[in-house]
């Protein structure tokens, strides 16, 4: 039997919000709603250590919140997610920088929380600051960044440090065309080394068709398939051009 990198048992995962009510429509107070939206809805599923697998599934299905909680951005209501003690990173835009320090203090900080040693990520850090492109606003803080120049950070120190678990969320698909092109060609790269364990979420099927062994496909919350990925992406694309037809009708009635 394989061993297991992740494994995800019947996770749930609510949002709460407040939602205030018009006062015109309330006169003399305010009135607030605490409102509940289930992200994850009981998703359970094992991923063999070496194993690509894509996140597929319509917008609002929960694919980037089973990220975060795989990741440990975010904790589950209910259930469980275990990565079996191996070295995790995330590749998100908006997640793990701070925003007033330097990309340079950030690559540190980022390495650190990792789990590297202050002399492995100084090794590191030419290769890191020459992939980035950044020249020197790698010296000026985060804050001042363009999303492109953001990707480019996280994606470099994703890339270089090396961890055994990648997740990955739609950031190839940002930045300039040369560095989405030399990003793409990395990650291929990457993922020939069977002792990693990467999971990406995309809404480029293409991609995912390219790059993953095996595909999840999340709709509403809910676990649709996992399995081979030419399979999965063929059921999923499937799916969408009857649920597309379907709306089509519905919105011309």
């Amino acid at each position: 039997m394989a061993e297991s990198a992740i494994e995800v048992k019947d996770v749930k995962v609510a949002y709460r919000s407040m939602k205030s009510f018009s006062i015109r429509q309330n006169p003399g107070k305010i009135r607030r709603r605490r409102d509940y939206f289930e992200a994850l809805k009981g998703v359970s599923f094992t991923v063999p250590k070496g194993k690509i697998v894509g996140i597929i599934g319509k917008n609002g299905s929960g694919k980037s919140t089973l990220l975060k909680t795989i990741a440990g951005v975010f904790s589950p209501d209910e259930g469980t997610v275990d990565t079996f003690g191996n070295r995790l990173s995330l590749l998100a835009i908006g997640i793990g920088f701070q925003a007033n320090l330097s990309g340079l203090e950030n690559i540190y900080l980022s390495g650190l929380l990792l789990g590297f040693t202050e002399k492995e990520i100084k090794r590191k850090l030419p290769e890191i600051i020459d992939f980035s492109e950044l020249g020197e606003f790698i010296y000026k803080p985060v804050q001042t960044y363009s999303s492109g120049m953001y990707s480019k950070l996280a994606f470099s120190i994703t890339a270089i440090l090396d961890t055994e678990i990648i997740l990955i969320d739609e950031v190839l698909s940002v930045g300039d065309i040369n560095f989405r092109e030399k990003s793409y060609e990395k990650m291929k790269e990457i993922i020939k080394d069977r002792n990693k364990t990467v999971m990406i979420v995309s809404h480029s099927n293409a991609s995912i068709l390219e790059l993953c062994d095996e595909a999840l496909w999340i709709h509403d919350g809910r676990m649709k398939e996992y399995g081979p990925v030419k399979k999965v992406v063929e059921d999923y694309e499937g799916f969408m051009r009857r649920y597309r037809k379907r709306h089509a009708v519905d919105a011309g009635k």
